[in-house]
């Protein structure tokens, strides 16, 4: 066993400060990561606080994981020490189940093992995630960053990137569909980019005249101000499909009404308290309301590869270790264009 460095928190009313944790020794089959930098995920507040509740303490976060291989166990085949590699939400999984053997180990019947606040079977502890010097995972959980894309900026793609991908992809989104995406935070601008990447016709709806300008940057073709009644009534029954990306309570059936005939709204968002939807919505238009998880693996991958070629990242802000805790408030308030990343050469600052 290796003890590390490490930010967390021992309680859910305690600030992040500097831990020690204990990592596994390599194993045949591991991977040995030396962080490089690790994006902040409005997940990695929730845990810590304890907002979701189940917290296991002490909690250390962080699942949008880059930096480079630093070892390899002896039976390892897909990577080398120094590839520039990367870590997003999920760890390992019981690889036997129908979720599984489909490749959608984020739905693993038996529950995958998260890269944080889970159990670690080898250690029998909890996982500890990203805001540490290294990490110690399984090949089949490691994912390849290409070369060409900047890897700090390339960390919220393991989370939010994955995020609103695959609902993308799953809903077939591409050349000839018009796409709404309703909020442009830390998922929906990273919507906008890969959805505008993908073909479609990309419409922007916010509450907000300042983003405007903002959105036509990331790629928009279109933008609805949702809290203009005219703009909403005009564009009625237009969209094929809209990826929800708004976590605060809001009025989905407004939405839903700008679907066409058949057209689908999923919902990757996660408001704390229920969102009351009329069959009215629905029924008419036969209209779908869904949601979706990140992506498995091998989707995963498959989006970074996709990035890769579009060169496409988040819009990052660069952030010390010791400005997490400030960073969280500022995240509460929405105060980022539109992810942190830490810079995990700061953790010994």
């Amino acid at each position: 066993m290796n003890s590390i460095k490490a930010f967390g928190a021992n309680s859910p009313e305690e600030k992040l400060k500097p831990l020690s944790i204990i990592r596994r020794e390599i194993g045949p089959a591991d991977v040995e990561i030396s962080i490089q930098f690790c994006g902040v995920c409005h997940s990695d507040l929730h845990t810590v606080r304890d907002e979701w509740g189940g917290t296991i303490y002490p909690s250390v976060p962080g699942h949008e994981i880059v930096g480079f291989v630093t070892q390899i166990g002896k039976d390892v085949k897909k990577f080398k020490v120094n590839d520039q590699v990367g870590v997003g939400c999920l760890v390992d999984s019981c690889r036997t189940c129908e979720s599984c053997q489909d490749g959608l180990e984020q739905y693993c019947e038996k529950g995958a093992t998260q890269t944080y606040n889970a159990h670690e079977k080898q250690l029998d502890q909890q996982t500890f995630g990203g805001y540490s010097e290294r990490i110690v995972v399984d090949e089949n959980f490691v994912l390849s960053i290409p070369e060409n894309l900047d890897l700090a900026a390339t960390a919220p793609l393991l989370c939010a990137g994955i995020t609103t991908y695959s609902p993308l992809r799953h809903w077939n989104v591409g050349k000839g569909t018009k796409v709404g995406i309703v909020g442009i935070g830390g998922l929906g601008h990273m919507g906008v980019k890969i959805a505008k990447a993908m073909g479609a016709h990309v419409v922007v709806i916010t509450t907000s005249p300042s983003k405007v300008e903002d959105a036509k940057r990331l790629g928009a073709d279109e933008i609805i101000l949702s809290t203009e009644k005219d703009q909403m009534k005009k564009n009625a029954n237009s969209l094929d499909f809209i990826l929800d990306c708004v976590s605060a309570q809001h009025d989905i059936n407004s939405y839903l009404r700008l679907l066409k005939r058949d057209g689908s709204l999923t919902l990757v968002g996660a408001p704390e308290k229920p969102l009351p939807v009329s069959p009215f919505s629905l029924i008419p238009g036969r209209k779908s309301f869904a949601g979706s998880m990140i992506g498995g693996i091998q989707e995963t991958q498959e989006m970074l590869d996709f990035c890769g070629k579009h060169e496409i990242v988040s819009d990052i802000e660069l952030i010390e270790m010791q400005a997490i805790n400030d960073a969280y408030d500022r995240l509460l308030k929405g105060d980022v264009k539109y992810r942190f990343v830490i810079d995990m050469s700061t953790l010994n600052g």
